[in-house]
């Protein structure tokens, strides 16, 4: 068990559920928000000093039936439950390997020929392992790094490119915390989560959230300097060859103001592949 971070993420999902949302009685003054450790244990059936060492690191062998009744206390929904057996020792680590991250020749090639979807593949620790030319038009304004957690936060261009800047941050941690939890021997997600607490506070109080949430079907509106606004689905995938990377797509729905802009994009991209 990695026992700091299994303390960490108990201490920090227990602060996120109130009494009232596990049917517990708010009975005078609270020091916290949420739950108390005593109130987590009586929830799930444990002595209270039990949880307080499960919290501490120094009980490092629970059952799978304590971490299944955890979880229902502490209301965590499927990622974040996996995340939780997963930081336990329940579930095996990815294979994590000091040489750069392999591109599969085929998906990079299945990648360039979606002319008209912005596609992204990424790394285990975020990093933006290949790109085609549509989704390199689309981050055009990102200069800062090949690193998507790192754009978000240290980018001067991110605030204005996402519509709702504040739900990309809290979306994109919960999504690197979950591949985080995956390789925790990782040097590369540790040397970027070292970095992001240094140089940004808004990921420190984001982080120290402790959200567990992989990357799933989703809405995102982007702000343009080229083309103006685009709402684009995403669609993640796990790619089978490479455990740990993640396949993202993006497209607009047909017939829209998105879809146009995106296609305005595109052929942007191509008169300018075609100049230099």
């Amino acid at each position: 068990m990695a026992s700091m971070e299994f303390g960490d993420f108990l201490r920090a999902r227990r602060a996120q559920v109130t009494p009232d949302q596990v049917g517990l009685p708010t009975t005078g003054r609270r020091r916290v928000a949420g739950l108390r450790r005593e109130e987590v244990a009586a929830l799930v059936g444990l002595s209270v000093d039990y949880y307080i060492r499960l919290e501490q690191g120094r009980e490092r062998h629970p059952s799978t039936q304590v971490l299944s009744s955890i979880a229902d206390a502490l209301q965590l929904d499927h990622d974040a439950c996996q995340h939780l057996f997963r930081i336990a020792g329940f579930a095996p680590g990815l294979r994590t390997s000091a040489r750069p991250e392999r591109i599969d020749p085929d998906l990079r090639q299945l990648m360039d020929g979606w002319l008209h979807t912005p596609t992204l593949l990424l790394g285990r620790a975020y990093d933006v392992l290949a790109r085609n030319r549509l989704s390199a038009a689309l981050w055009r304004p990102f200069t800062h790094s090949d690193n998507l957690l790192l754009n978000v936060f240290l980018d001067d261009a991110a605030p204005s490119f996402y519509k709702d800047w504040r739900a990309a941050t809290v979306n994109t941690v919960a999504g690197f915390r979950t591949a985080a939890g995956a390789a925790l021997d990782d040097s590369r997600i540790k040397d970027i989560v070292a970095h992001l607490r240094a140089a940004s506070p808004e990921f420190v109080e984001i982080w120290e959230r402790n959200d567990a949430r992989g990357k799933a079907a989703d809405i995102k509106t982007f702000i343009h300097p080229d083309v103006g606004e685009l709402t684009l689905r995403m669609q993640a995938f796990d790619v089978r060859s490479a455990p740990g990377q993640q396949l993202v797509v993006y497209h607009a729905e047909p017939g829209t103001s998105s879809a146009r802009a995106l296609d305005l994009l595109g052929s942007l991209a191509a008169t300018a592949d075609a100049v230099s």
